[in-house]
């Protein structure tokens, strides 16, 4: 497949999962098949994180295909330039901050950051969301869009403080 077309096979999948799951298919190992399990490991993602998407948006109206689709784009640029296609150990979900953490009085921030940096790295475990209900109320309280964080993440590094500073500014990419 040309690396010029994988947004199109992304689509694809996500269509037919997003069939399959109004006709009652439930879990990642029977909603794709092996072949576009291995396709979206190739960009970097898990079936499970797919499947997620795939779950909310048919039960809660988000993310949206194109939602879904930037957020993939991120993953898959970090998953092949920094991580030169390697896969990393997921973290067990208990060694996140809290729901109820808090940076400079922002709830959620800390736990948000963490989530970010897990799902960029290819380290979520099988039982958390980036982009989650939770998360999506944040992202829609401060006019962010999940794609942005995750772009601002990477590129602050382990600068936290850049970060916030993002999350004050309403999502301003220009301050960085």
């Amino acid at each position: 497949m040309s690396e010029l077309s994988w947004h199109e096979r992304l689509r694809q999948i996500h269509t037919r999962a997003v069939e399959k799951f109004r006709a009652g298919v439930r879990g990642a190992e029977k909603l794709f098949t092996v072949e576009e399990t291995e396709f979206l490991n190739s960009i970097g993602h898990t079936a499970q994180e797919f499947y997620d998407f795939c779950e909310d948006a048919i039960n809660y109206g988000e993310p949206d295909f194109c939602t879904a689709l930037l957020i993939a784009t991120v993953r898959r640029e970090y998953f092949l330039v920094v991580q030169k296609g390697k896969w990393e150990k997921p973290l067990p979900t208990a060694t996140l901050p809290s729901k109820e953490a808090a940076v400079e009085g922002i709830v959620w921030l800390p736990r948000l950051i963490e989530k970010a940096r897990r799902k960029l790295r290819g380290q979520m475990d099988k039982d958390l969301m980036y982009g989650c209900a939770g998360d999506r109320r944040f992202f829609r309280e401060h006019d962010i869009h999940p794609a942005d964080f995750l772009r601002v993440v990477w590129a602050a590094g382990d600068n936290d403080a850049k970060i916030i500073q993002f999350v004050k500014s309403g999502g301003d990419l220009k301050i960085l």
